[in-house]
């Protein structure tokens, strides 16, 4: 089974047609904390707000919960 993606545009499609863009955490207003949000993610065991990058479909970025665990988006 793959993991598929729903993105707004297009609808359901393979995990294989997005890239990864991190999670989806408030950005920082000094650099210090700026630099450990972006290189040092939480990677919380269960749910987390993600961004996604449709690269071989309408190359939108969009945010997804996904369920860490089971891989679940919901």
């Amino acid at each position: 089974m793959t993991l598929e993606i729903a993105c707004p545009n297009c609808g359901a499609r393979p995990h294989t047609e997005f890239a990864f863009g991190g999670e989806d955490r408030p950005h920082a207003t000094d650099p210090a904390t700026e630099f450990e949000r972006v290189f040092y993610p939480g990677n919380v065991e269960g749910t987390q707000r993600e961004r996604w990058y449709h690269a071989l479909g309408c190359r939108n970025w969009f945010v997804v919960t996904r369920d860490t665990r089971t891989d679940r988006i919901g």
